[in-house]
């Protein structure tokens, strides 16, 4: 049985209440939105659907040839390239990529269990945030369910080392935290770091709206690549020898480590359950993000599924209204 939340996710408190939450959730009504993919350059429409407790993030990937469909779970093992964006599934049956801006707002959200329906290869880019992601999480609702929420605490250090970048996950008792940082050779990026404790409330003002970004040099190469072909001033941030080429400038002067972020959101968000650990990062990026996925789960030792009433810290509900029984 599920109780029917009267309140929008932007009205609930933040802090650990949502890392906290004992209960699962779910979306209260189905909602879509439609845009074009980054790289693809392709529209696509995306519905996301309520979905039982247990049943976790899945994609249900439709227009494929003869009219068939496929589900793909929102999970590490499901992701098969990250190059430049985070791809779900495989190409020749069917696959998902660019995930990692919705991910990251079901994230920030609470949000345990969804069904989203897209009916081409990408996710739309929208604004190259999560911003209009986090808008259609609030237009949707919430429901929680009376099934227990899982956490999956990081018990040991883990590190990986990619170049001269590396990452690594250590236990932290206060929730999930990232600290990222970021060092380009280009004045208007340079070294930059910002840290997150997770919650929606900081998400929303702090994170969503960062936009990707990237090169003008890189252009013309990436779209011969197959890469980019969506790509504009409405949904990227766009840089050249001087700076930046967006009329309207950036949103933060640190943007650019605020999307490294987000992104490291949406693809640790494909644990497939929430963590409890610290995250830390320099100079990564999709695969390094992954990457760490498959060192954390890779050691038994160094990781556990626990219930909020196993935490040592109390876990808080959020107060909320309740309109219905589902």
């Amino acid at each position: 049985m599920a109780d029917r939340v009267g309140t929008t996710l932007n009205d609930r408190p933040g802090a650990l209440e949502i890392m906290m939450q004992t209960k699962q959730t779910t979306i209260r009504n189905s909602v879509e939105l439609s845009g074009i993919g980054v790289h693809s350059g392709a529209p696509v429409q995306i519905i996301l659907h309520p979905a039982n407790a247990d049943t976790g993030v899945v994609f249900l990937r439709t227009g494929l040839q003869d009219g068939l469909s496929r589900r793909i779970r929102a999970n590490w093992r499901s992701v098969s390239a990250t190059e430049l964006c985070t791809v779900v599934g495989d190409v020749e049956t069917g696959s998902v990529s660019t995930v990692e801006h919705l991910m990251a707002a079901i994230y920030a959200s609470g949000i345990d269990n969804v069904l989203v329906e897209v009916d081409g290869p990408e996710m739309p880019i929208m604004d190259g945030s999560s911003s209009a992601f986090l808008e259609l999480l609030d237009e949707a609702g919430m429901v929680r369910f009376s099934a227990p929420r899982r956490y999956i605490e990081v018990l040991k250090p883990v590190r990986i080392e990619q170049g001269r970048g590396w990452a690594e996950l250590v236990p932290y008792d206060k929730g999930f935290r990232l600290e990222v940082e970021i060092d380009f050779p280009t004045p208007v990026i340079g070294r930059q770091k910002k840290s997150l404790d997770l919650d929606l409330g900081s998400f929303r003002r702090e994170f969503a709206r960062a936009r990707t970004f990237g090169f003008m040099r890189d252009v013309d190469h990436l779209r011969k690549a197959g890469f980019a072909l969506g790509a504009s001033l409405d949904n990227t941030v766009a840089l050249d020898d001087t700076g930046v080429v967006n009329p309207d400038g950036l949103r933060w002067s640190d943007e650019f480590v605020r999307h490294k972020t987000l992104d490291a959101v949406g693809d640790l968000s494909l644990a497939g359950a929430p963590l409890i650990g610290l995250y830390r990062s320099y100079c990564g990026g999709h695969r390094m993000n992954i990457t760490m996925l498959q060192a954390l789960f890779a050691d038994s030792e160094a990781w556990r599924f626990v219930t909020a009433s196993q935490l040592s810290a109390e876990p808080v509900e959020a107060p909320q209204r309740v309109l219905a029984e589902a």
